[in-house]
């Protein structure tokens, strides 16, 4: 049975390696979903928008609470308490790249 694996991407240098994370959970037959937390990223290049394009064609999505985020590469808005709704649907969440301050 696939499980639900949501990577929480809240560390700018981290996210890109997270993204491709996703997508491999993708591959693997898991539903894989990423949120890119607190920071803009500055623009995709084609390789990485294609992996956010494979993993929307596996039944994934990658979203970001940043609305530039949104507006500039086209990733799916989610509020903080969309958010926490979304993590209950989750079997695993991946806190990839937070870093201890």
């Amino acid at each position: 049975m696939s499980k639900k694996v949501c990577f929480m991407l809240a560390h700018l240098d981290y996210t890109l390696d997270g993204l491709r994370s996703c997508l491999g959970l993708a591959v693997e037959n898991m539903y894989s979903f990423a949120v890119v937390m607190k920071n803009q990223l500055p623009p995709l290049d084609d390789y990485n928008k294609e992996n956010i394009d494979w993993i929307r064609d596996m039944e994934g999505d990658v979203f970001s609470t940043v609305p530039a985020n949104c507006e500039n590469e086209g990733l799916g808005s989610l509020t903080i308490e969309e958010l926490g709704q979304k993590l209950r649907e989750m079997d695993v969440i991946v806190p990839y790249g937070i870093m201890a301050e």
